[in-house]
Order: structure tokens, then sequence, then C-alpha cells
């Protein structure tokens, strides 16, 4: 199981990609939660924390895609590390002004969502690269949404652990700093400067003139909504016990299940169209999201986070492979940033919503936001299946032609485009 990953690691880059990619990645990866705490620990409410994580969360849906574009059209180095010194300063600003002025805060926090890098669509966009054949790309794919369960496990206990040390501005300031390390690690490597997208047609619309991306978008909407509500849940649950610490091992439980799930699917080779094989895992992911509403002692509420999250690493590496088959010719960077949109707003509904329904129902009414999310996730993918169908059986296309599924005939994955 552990050969595949350890032969793609060996590859000449592979390793400081990943690790500056996830290091890189770490702001925005924990900014709910690190907003929720510093603004609790600045006496906000419940609500103040969850508009304030929605507002960052919808402007780094902004963000992602534009800087993508840009990313696709100027290179990685020209983008990546002035957007994330940006994004660090407004972090920056929110934790040092607090929530004295919310007009500052507000501003702070769009700010520092709007100038996040799209670090995670580069390194997919250098995966072919660094890579070359079609099968370790496919796995790579597969280790990154592994990779980035450990960060999503790391993250939040390291967030919480600061918060114990220091403060949470302190937490907010460290996580930042680090963040424009990582980013400064990916650019300065050989294949991101080196890089450059593939010829592009022009078109307003770019990626999203694809129907298929369109409706994989609109499905990890409701993805990106069941993990937004599950953080400001996490907290409330971690408040009804009395307990702070609770809400990083939920956190951490939460991503230890999709980092054993998304080991176990990657060490194997899948038959079958990725399309259909998705809908099967979303709907696996679904269930395992509703038994959170009945939110047992903190033992059992642990274990049911870590059956939840099994299903998560394996639906967002088959997701890539998704985005990649539908993406348009010169547009794969801009496709992946709008995924990671999608999460984004996704995530904004999910915390905006969570936190008026801790206050109005109790934190179970909180929990079942994820619920419903997770299965209206699945009836968007049952209800779009015609959309997202391959046409044809084709398993892969020979290096160097374009998946381009409005004006190729190809569908799969190219080894040798760079975009």
């Amino acid at each position: 199981m552990a050969a595949g990953y350890l032969d793609i690691l060996r590859a000449r880059h592979a390793a400081r990609l990943l690790a500056g990619t996830l290091v890189g990645r770490l702001p925005n990866g924990t900014a709910h939660i690190a907003i929720v705490l510093f603004t609790r620990a600045e006496g906000g409410s419940y609500t103040l924390a969850g508009v304030l994580a929605a507002a960052y969360g919808l402007a780094t849906a902004v963000g992602q895609p534009l800087l993508g574009r840009a990313v696709d059209l100027y290179g990685q180095p020209r983008v990546q590390l002035p957007a994330a010194v940006v994004s660090a300063l407004g972090m920056a600003v929110l934790a040092l002004a607090g929530l004295g002025s919310l007009p500052v805060a507000y501003t702070a926090v769009v700010v520092a969502g709007l100038f996040t890098p799209p670090l995670e669509g580069g390194l997919r966009a250098l995966w072919p690269t660094v890579l070359g054949r079609e099968d370790r790309v496919h796995r790579a794919y597969a280790m990154d949404a592994v990779a980035q369960e450990i960060m999503f496990t790391v993250g939040p206990l390291l967030v919480t652990v600061l918060v114990s040390l220091r403060s949470p501005a302190a937490a907010l300031l460290v996580i930042n700093a680090l963040g424009v390390l990582g980013a400064l690690s990916v650019v300065l490597s050989e294949p991101s400067r080196a890089w450059r997208s593939e010829p592009r047609e022009a078109h307003w619309l770019g990626a999203l003139r694809s129907p298929g991306l369109l409706a994989l978008l609109g499905a990890f909407f409701f993805v990106g909504l069941a993990l937004g509500s599950i953080t400001v849940a996490g907290v409330a649950y971690a408040d009804d016990r009395g307990q702070e610490s609770v809400y990083g091992w939920l956190m951490a439980a939460l991503g230890f299940g999709a980092l054993i799930g998304g080991v176990v699917y990657g060490a194997r080779q899948w038959a079958g169209p990725p399309e259909r094989r998705l809908r099967g895992i979303v709907a696996l992911l679904a269930l395992g999201y509703l038994p959170l509403t009945l939110t047992p002692g903190v033992p059992a509420m642990t274990a049911l986070a870590a059956v939840a999250g099994v299903f998560l690493a394996p639906a967002i590496a088959c997701s890539f492979i998704v985005v990649d088959r539908h993406a348009p010719r010169g547009t794969v960077t801009e496709a992946f940033s709008w995924l990671v949109t999608t999460f984004g707003v996704g995530a904004a509904a999910g915390t905006a919503v969570a936190g008026p329904a801790v206050e109005l129902g109790g934190t179970s009414w909180s929990f079942a936001v994820a619920g419903a999310g997770g299965v209206a996730a699945l009836l968007v993918l049952l209800t779009t299946g015609r959309v997202l169908a391959a046409p044809g059986h084709t398993p892969a296309v020979v290096a160097g032609s374009e998946n381009d599924r409005n004006g190729a005939a190809e569908p799969g994955f190219s080894s040798g485009h760079k975009a």
C-alpha cells in the first residue's frame, strides 16, 4: 500500500511541492476555526463568529478562480507569493486590531480570503509535469487528498495548542507566517518556475463553460456546506461539554478517518468511470454525517466523527480526476480553483447557517446541517448523471492529447498536458 506513495515521493521535486503546498495552505485550512476561536475570545457571539468566517470563505471563493486564471495566464511565482503575503497581512490586521471596529475586522478577513493563493490548484497542475504517467498522477491525487487530511488533522490541533500556549491572536499570526513560508518554498522550485499553461481558447466563462464541471461544482458546494457547519457545530459541542480541547479532538478524529479512507482508496486501481464511482462515495459520505446529530458523550462522538470522515478523502481524490476530465484546455488551475471556490462558498454557507442553528435549536441542529449537506450533494450528482457521464468508455488518452470536453472527442486524463 505504501510502496505506491513512496514511489511518488521519490520523484524529483514531489516531496518539496507537496510539503510546501500543505504548509502554504495552513492559513486557509485552519481559518474558520481560528476566526471562530478568536471571535469568541474577543467576546463575540457565535453568530458574529459564523458571519466573519463566512465573509472569509466567500472572499476566498471569489479570489480563487480569479487568481487561478491569473496563474494560467502569467505563471505561478508572479501570482502565488504576492497573494500569500497580502493574505497574511489581512489576518495580521485582524489579530492586532481585534473586534473594536467591526468594519476593520470584516475588511481584514475579506482581504485575507480574497488573496488566498491557489496553491491547491497549482499543485495539481504541476503533477503531470513532475510525475509523467497517468497512473502515478492519479495516485498523486489520492496522496494529495490524504495529505490534506493530515493538514486538517494537525492544523486544528496546532491552532488549539497555540491558543492554549499564547492566544487566538498569536495563533492567527503564526499560522499565516507559516503559510507565506510554504508558498515561498513552492514558487522557488524548478517545476513551479518552469510551468506554463497550455494555450487556451479565449472565453469569458473560462473553465465554467464545461457542463460536467458545473455539475461537479454544484455537488461539492454542499460537501463544503457540510464541512463548514461542522466547524461551528464542533465548537458548540465542546462548549456544551465545558472542554475547549474537545473541538480539536473531534476535528482530528474527522481528519483521521479521512486519512484512513484516502490511504485505502489510493492503494488500488479502480475500474469504471470515476463519475459513477463518485456517486457511491458521496452516498456513503452523506450516510456518515447523519449520526452526528445524536451528539453522544465525547468518546462516542469522537468515534462517530472518525467514521464520518472515512469517505471524505476518497470523494476529494475522485473529484480531482473528474475535474481533470472535464476542464477545458488551458484552464486546469482555474478549474481546480473553482473546486476550491465551491468548498469556500459551501463552507461559508455552512458556518453562516450553523451559527444561528446552535442558538435556535442547540448543537444537534447544527450537526443536522452537515447531514443535510451530504444528502444534497448526493442528489445533485444523481440528477446530473447524464451531464457528468463520459462520452464513450476510453479509460485514458494518449500522452499529449487534450481532454477538452467542449472541443475534443477523447475523454480521460491527459498525461502530457501542462494545464
